[in-house]
C-alpha cells in the first residue's frame, strides 16, 4: 500500500511538472497582453521556410485553437498555405471557426478537398456554411462531394437562404420532442438517443406539425419529478426567428429578450433550426464594426482583405467626396472677391467648416447607432430631431462665444460677431443634417451608415462657407 501511495505521489508530481513546463512554454509564446510574441511567430516562419514540418508542428501544437487562428492571421497569404499543410492534423473545427473570413478562404484553398470535407464534417452546420459559402462554385462542389450525404444536404439547404439571414446562420443540430412526453420520458430519451447534439441549453417542445409550442430548460428538467408532463413545466412564451430575418435584427432580438437560444421557423411555422448566443456575439461585434467602417467609407476595413477589394471599396467614396467638395469650392469661388479684400476671411473659413463637420459627425453617429439598435423609429423621430436641435443650439452658442471673442481680439469686433453668428447657424444645420440624412436613407430602405457621411460632409462644408461669407457680405464688412 505504501509503495502504491508513493507511486501515486510520484505520478502526481510528474504531472505537476508537465503542467508547469507547459505554462512556462506558453510564457515564451505570449507576451504580457496574451498576444503571440514576434520571436515565436518568427520561429514558426523560419521552420516553414526550412521545410521542417515536424519542427513547425511541435511549435504550434501546444497552442489553443483560437491562438492557432491568430497565428494564421499574422502570416502572409503565401505562407498560410505552407502552414496549413504542415499542421493539417491541428486544423480542428475550433480553429476554423475562429479564423478571419479572408484567412479562412486562403486556408481552404490551400488544403485538398478531402481535408476540407473532413473539417466540415466536424463543424456545426452554421460554421460549415461559413467555411464554404464564399468559395467558387466549383470548389464548393468538390468539397461537398466528399461530405457525408446527410451533412451535405443540410449545408446545401442552408446555402439556399440569403446571406446574413437566420436561415444561413442557424444550426440544424437541436433537441425537439413531442408535447405528449413527461419529464421522465424526456430524460430517458436524452440518455438513450446516440445521435443527439452534444451541446444544448434547452429542449424544444413541438406539436404534431413540428411547430414549436414551448421550451424546457435543462435545469427545469433535472429538478422536476419524472411523472410531470412537459406541457406543465415548459415555457410557452418564446421568441421565434423567421428564416429570412436579417442577422442584425436577430442580434437585437437576442439582446432585447436576453436569449440564450431561439427556435428558427420556416414560412409554415415549422421548426427547422436554432440560433444560440455564441453565434450572436460574433454578429453583434461584426455589425458594430461594420457600421463604423461604413460611416468612414472604408468598406469592410479588414487588414486581410485583398488589395483590389480594399481599393475598389474605398475609392468610390473618395470620388463621391471629390464631387461634393466641388460644391464647397464653388461657394468659395463665388465669394472670391470678398476674400481678396479681407484675408482674415480665408484664415477663419476652415474653422467654421471644421467645427460644423465635427458637430454633424457626432449627431450622425448617434443617429445611425439609434437606427441600428431600433431605438429610433417613426414614433420618436420628431423627439430626436428636437433633442438634437437643442443640443446644437447649446453647442453653437458655446463655440460662438469662444470663437467670437477670440476673433474680436485678434481682428475686429465686427468680424467676431459675423463668425459667431455663422458658427451658430452651421452647427444647427450640421446637427439637423446629422439626423435627417440617416433617417432619410432609412426611410428609403437603404443602409444609413453607407452614404450618410458623404452628404453630411457636403452640407456642413458648403453651408459653413456660405453662412460665414454670406454674413460677411450682408453685414457690409466686405463687398463682392
Amino acid at each position: 500500500m505504501a509503495d502504491t501511495d508513493l507511486q501515486d505521489r510520484d505520478t502526481a508530481h510528474d504531472g505537476e511538472e508537465r503542467v508547469e513546463e507547459r505554462v512556462q512554454g506558453e510564457g515564451v509564446q505570449f507576451d504580457e497582453e496574451n498576444r503571440l510574441r514576434p520571436e515565436f511567430v518568427r520561429a514558426v516562419r523560419e521552420s516553414l521556410r526550412d521545410d521542417n514540418e515536424d519542427s513547425t508542428y511541435d511549435l504550434v501544437e501546444p497552442l489553443h485553437p483560437a491562438d492557432i487562428a491568430d497565428l494564421f492571421e499574422l502570416f502572409d497569404r503565401e505562407d498560410r498555405a505552407y502552414l496549413a499543410n504542415a499542421i493539417t492534423d491541428l486544423m480542428s473545427s475550433e480553429v476554423v471557426a475562429e479564423l478571419n473570413d479572408y484567412v479562412r478562404e486562403d486556408m481552404v484553398e490551400a488544403l485538398p478537398a478531402a481535408a476540407v470535407a473532413e473539417i466540415v464534417e466536424q463543424l456545426e452546420t452554421d460554421d460549415a456554411v461559413q467555411l464554404i459559402e464564399d468559395l467558387d462554385e466549383g470548389d464548393q462542389r468538390a468539397i461537398l462531394a466528399e461530405v457525408e450525404p446527410e451533412d451535405r444536404a443540410a449545408i446545401e439547404s442552408a446555402l439556399t437562404y440569403p446571406e446574413e439571414s437566420a436561415g444561413r446562420l442557424m444550426q440544424r443540430e437541436l433537441v425537439a420532442v413531442p408535447e405528449s412526453m413527461t419529464v421522465g420520458d424526456l430524460i430517458d430519451y436524452l440518455r438513450a438517443a446516440d445521435d443527439l447534439t452534444t451541446e444544448f441549453w434547452e429542449v424544444f417542445v413541438v406539436d404534431h406539425r413540428f411547430h414549436p409550442v414551448g421550451t424546457c430548460q435543462l435545469s427545469w428538467v433535472l429538478r422536476c419529478p419524472r411523472d410531470v408532463a412537459l406541457t406543465d413545466v415548459m415555457k410557452r412564451d418564446q421568441t421565434l426567428i423567421p428564416t429570412d430575418m436579417d442577422q442584425e435584427e436577430v442580434a437585437l432580438r437576442f439582446q432585447k429578450y436576453a436569449l440564450i437560444s431561439a427556435a428558427v421557423v420556416d414560412d409554415s411555422g415549422r421548426l427547422v433550426g436554432q440560433l444560440t448566443v455564441d453565434d450572436i456575439t460574433h454578429i453583434i461585434a461584426e455589425e458594430a464594426g461594420e457600421d463604423a467602417l461604413l460611416l468612414s467609407g472604408a468598406g469592410e476595413g479588414d487588414i486581410n482583405e485583398p488589395l483590389r477589394d480594399a481599393y475598389s471599396s474605398r475609392v468610390r467614396w473618395l470620388i463621391a467626396n471629390l464631387g461634393t467638395a466641388v460644391v464647397a469650392s464653388a461657394i468659395i469661388a463665388y465669394f472670391g472677391a470678398a476674400i481678396e479684400k479681407l484675408v482674415a476671411l480665408a484664415v477663419l473659413m476652415p474653422i467654421v467648416a471644421s467645427i460644423g463637420g465635427n458637430a454633424g459627425t457626432q449627431t450622425m453617429a448617434v443617429t445611425v447607432r439609434a437606427i441600428a439598435m431600433n431605438q429610433l423609429t417613426r414614433s420618436n423621430t420628431k423627439r430626436l430631431v428636437l433633442r438634437e436641435l437643442k443640443v446644437a443650439l447649446m453647442n453653437g452658442a458655446t463655440i460662438a462665444v469662444l470663437i467670437g471673442a477670440a476673433t474680436a481680439v485678434l481682428f475686429t469686433p465686427e468680424l467676431g460677431a459675423v463668425i459667431a453668428a455663422a458658427m451658430v447657424i452651421n452647427i444647427i444645420i450640421s446637427g439637423m443634417a446629422g439626423v435627417l440624412v440617416p433617417v432619410a436613407f432609412d426611410r428609403m430602405n437603404q443602409d444609413p451608415a453607407v452614404a450618410s457621411s458623404v452628404f453630411v460632409t457636403m452640407i456642413t462644408d458648403s453651408m459653413g462657407f456660405f453662412a460665414f461669407l454670406g454674413l460677411a457680405v450682408a453685414s457690409g464688412l466686405v463687398s463682392l
